[in-house]
């Protein structure tokens, strides 16, 4: 048994030592053109050049970022697969879906927080009005006919939305797309009327007068999304969500493999250009002081968002 554990240990210090030696996927639950994509191909050449192996992103679009999810937590554990996540696939998605099969705090293991931003309450300017306030006198006087977009069942914006509901005591319709990008593409369209979107895809349609910032769903104003109210001056003091992304990969990957990837990710939090990046779509980088403090803050995070769904009463499509 001894013998055992020592060629084991000698193994993965092998591999620590010898890793990455081929490309690293990084893996999005999301389609193209919303924020999990956005935040990863920010990361993706600056983490190369920490890693030195190219980095692969890869959109595995599906189930509010479940299948995505799952598919990172049943790879290889050997560092060279990468989950970018959101609270809504390491959080939500198992109360709303409980699979015993596939735990994500089980059977993935935290790298490190990378961003922090609020949502941005985005409406379609057809829709006719200019604040948070005029939306929900609308909305009450047009009961179920208001339709917002969600990322998915379960993802943070549509959370964010049927929290709002109960909080303006309002009644919208839900329509959950593969991914922030086409949900704010039918708001866009007309298809969808508005949207509790991540600042970076939806900032440029607003800076572009081609939809209107109502609020930002941090208690207070940002200079993240500067000239936007936050929820208390927009008149719901009693509203307040933020939004996270990190970096999560198999349970049992060597903590030394872990170690070099917190490492290089620790890097690029301190590039100023990824900073000034992410800051023009709204975002912050969010690091974390290690692996285990990551761990820490998601112990304390799932209490928020499972009061959240319960309160919410969100439930599975």
């Amino acid at each position: 048994m001894r013998s055992f554990v020592l060629v084991f240990l000698f193994a993965s210090q092998a591999l620590a030592q010898s890793y990455p030696s081929r490309p690293v996927k990084l893996v999005v639950g999301f389609a193209p053109g919303g924020a999990a994509d956005f935040v990863a191909r920010v990361f993706a050449d600056p983490l190369s050049r920490a890693l030195g192996a190219p980095i692969v992103v890869e959109n595995k679009p599906g189930a509010g970022s479940s299948i995505a999810a799952e598919s990172v937590a049943k790879a290889a554990a050997d560092g060279y697969t990468v989950l970018i996540a959101s609270p809504s696939s390491i959080l939500v998605n198992p109360l709303l879906n409980p699979n015993p099969g596939f735990q994500p705090l089980r059977d993935l293991a935290p790298v490190s927080k990378l961003s922090a931003s609020p949502l941005v309450v985005a409406v379609n300017p057809g829709v006719g009005v200019s604040s948070l306030r005029e939306l929900i006198d609308h909305a009450k006087k047009n009961p179920g006919k208001l339709n917002f977009a969600s990322s998915g069942n379960g993802a943070a914006p549509h959370l964010a939305a049927v929290l709002f509901q109960r909080l303006a005591g309002v009644e919208m319709v839900h329509v959950p797309y593969k991914g922030g990008g086409p949900a704010v593409q039918s708001v866009l369209a007309g298809e969808t009327q508005l949207s509790f979107a991540t600042p970076p895809s939806v900032l440029p349609l607003v800076n572009a007068g081609r939809l209107r910032a109502l609020a930002v769903t941090s208690r207070e104003r940002t200079p993240l999304v500067p000239g936007v109210p936050g929820m208390a001056e927009a008149g719901l003091p009693d509203y307040e969500i933020s939004f996270w992304y990190g970096f999560f990969v198999p349970a049992g990957t060597p903590a030394e493999v872990v170690k070099r990837l917190f490492d290089a990710t620790g890097a690029v939090l301190q590039n100023a250009e990824v900073n000034r990046a992410l800051a023009r779509e709204g975002t912050e980088t969010s690091g974390s002081r290690s692996p285990q403090d990551f761990a820490a803050f998601l112990a304390e995070d799932t209490l928020l968002w499972t009061r959240l769904v319960k309160d919410s009463g969100a439930k599975p499509d």
